[in-house]
């Protein structure tokens, strides 16, 4: 029980002299003040808010980042040279004025675009020059897909292609407005036969030669 006692009095300790000591760091001076310093920092192209953003102070090297909104507020003392770093944007600097009678400071802080220029990455499948004209001679292609291509352009096998495709949306349309347009120049009177019509005669031939003429006792073997 006393070692546990005397483990907690050593934190305890060690506990006070951290506070101690960073709290001397940040202790006033009569020079220096401590202010709440805060701001937003925007984008100079659009004056959009730049979230996270680092605000640090460049001698304690301590600070805070700015919210979804670009803001931050933190203490700081008069005459503390602020950085603000982004990636993407230039860094920018701001001192804390030392002749401020207020002990609160804000600013808006506007950060210019940055770009960086990356270095050419070559990314080859091989690991030198030798290997990949080795593997280039003795590349074999295979002559599957050239006779594939050529069976295709065959005029019987684009007959049949032709042959399994179905009407489009635009043909059914017309062809559909084809009939009503018969049936109204019809109505009333009786249709009219078709006997110069090549199209009609082409139907007919066709229907013809698919046997729907023929009886349905003939059509049984």
């Amino acid at each position: 029980m006393k070692k546990k006692y005397a483990y907690g009095y050593l934190v305890v300790a060690v506990l006070l002299l951290i506070a101690t000591t960073g709290f001397s760091q940040i202790k006033a001076t009569p020079d220096k003040a401590l202010i709440q310093f805060s701001g937003v920092v925007v984008s100079a192209d659009s004056l959009q808010p730049i979230p996270f953003t680092n605000v640090i102070i460049r001698t304690a090297k301590r600070g805070t980042i700015t919210d979804f909104y670009g803001f931050f507020s933190f203490v700081a003392m008069k005459g503390d040279t602020i950085d603000f770093q982004y990636v993407g944007y230039k860094t920018s600097s701001y001192v804390i004025p030392d002749s401020l009678k207020d002990n609160h400071y804000s600013i808006i802080q506007v950060l210019m675009r940055d770009t960086i220029n990356l270095r050419e990455a070559v990314v080859y499948p091989w690991p030198s020059r030798d290997e990949f004209k080795r593997a280039f001679l003795e590349l074999k292609l295979p002559d599957d897909d050239l006779k594939r291509a050529q069976r295709n352009f065959e005029l019987a096998s684009l007959k049949e292609i032709q042959d399994q495709v179905g009407y489009d949306g635009s043909i059914n349309y017309k062809m559909a407005m084809q009939q009503r347009q018969t049936q109204l120049y019809n109505a009333g009177q009786f249709p009219s036969i078709s006997l110069l019509n090549p199209l009609a005669w082409a139907a007919f031939i066709q229907a013809w030669k698919d046997g729907a003429f023929k009886r349905k006792d003939e059509k049984k073997p």
